[in-house]
């Protein structure tokens, strides 16, 4: 059975120097390179990665999450997860990573937030 294909979808987010990557599909080993090249080449200072429409993930794929936020807190910009699946985020938690990452129910709710830290931030 062939692999289901991720399919993203970048846009800009609603505040300035926000941007939005939906993502649609399973991210796993086989589908995972274009979402790694996506956010790497980001260079916004609040990135959300909507992930309402990906019904699972594998290590591989959690590894490219944990990824995209290390190297976004080592440059001080921020990384939100939006409409995260109990079946996904349940995959953060046995692994204990969700401690890491902010995630919210919508992108507005996620934009709002990234917003008031940026406010906030000295």
């Amino acid at each position: 059975m062939p692999e289901a294909q991720l399919q993203l979808h970048l846009s800009m987010g609603a505040h300035d120097g926000h941007r939005i990557i939906q993502l649609n599909g399973p991210l796993t080993i086989a589908t995972l390179f274009e979402f790694q090249q996506a956010v790497r080449s980001d260079k916004s200072t609040g990135l959300i990665l909507d992930l309402s429409q990906v019904p699972y993930l594998d290590s591989a794929g959690l590894g490219s999450i944990l990824g995209a936020y290390v190297s976004r807190q080592k440059d001080g910009r921020r990384l939100a997860l939006v409409g995260v699946s109990d079946r996904v985020k349940n995959v953060f938690q046995l692994t204990r990573v969700d401690q890491f990452f902010s995630f919210y129910s919508s992108v507005p709710a996620a934009e709002l937030a990234m917003a008031q830290a940026a406010q906030a931030a000295p």
